[in-house]
């Protein structure tokens, strides 16, 4: 997609919050085209540059939130306090980045559970072969934003899978936040 399909969007929707996703191999290029083109929220991954924490500060210069992914094989450790106490969003994939309809990969879940427990406000997201079967262990583990494409783009009934997954993660948090107190 890129800067120039954003845009358009922006200038249609200028109210709309772009959750922008860059599996690029070189993040800090980027976000100025990103910022320009109305994206609300840069996500970049951890694997595509040695100084993350500078790659945060450009996108907050350019005033939009930061997320930082990792992939599957990356242990969630890489996440350090200065990381995630920079970003705004934590993004745990479920599937290799870059082809979608991947089956999800439940050994990265154990993954959102031990962010949730070191980071427990911060918004941490799953991305990756998320659907009906799988939503339930993902807000179980502590994820509170979903990225779903087939799950819902290949549904019968699109509605009710998002409504799906709002009722799981929302009574997922509730049960998260009971724990705390």
């Amino acid at each position: 997609m890129g800067a120039p399909i954003l845009k358009c969007v922006k200038k249609d929707v200028p109210d709309i919050f772009m959750d922008v996703h860059m599996m690029v191999a070189d993040p800090l290029r980027w976000v100025d085209d990103i910022a320009d083109a109305g994206g609300s929220l840069y996500c970049f991954h951890y694997e595509a540059t040695d100084n993350p924490l500078e790659v945060i500060a450009k996108i907050k210069s350019r005033k939009m939130k930061a997320g930082i992914a990792i992939s599957p094989d990356t242990p969630s450790e890489v996440i350090t306090d200065e990381i995630a106490h920079a970003a705004d969003m934590l993004l745990v994939m479920t599937v290799q980045p870059g082809q979608g309809g991947q089956k999800f990969r439940a050994e990265c879940v154990p993954k959102v559970a031990e962010l949730r427990a070191r980071f427990p406000d911060k918004d941490i997201e799953v991305d990756g072969g998320v659907s009906p079967d799988t939503i339930g262990c993902c807000a179980d583990a502590g994820s509170n934003v979903i990225v779903a494409g087939t799950a819902i783009f290949g549904a019968q009934d699109p509605e009710g899978v998002i409504a799906g997954f709002k009722d799981n993660v929302n009574k997922a948090q509730a049960r998260i936040a009971a724990s705390r107190t």
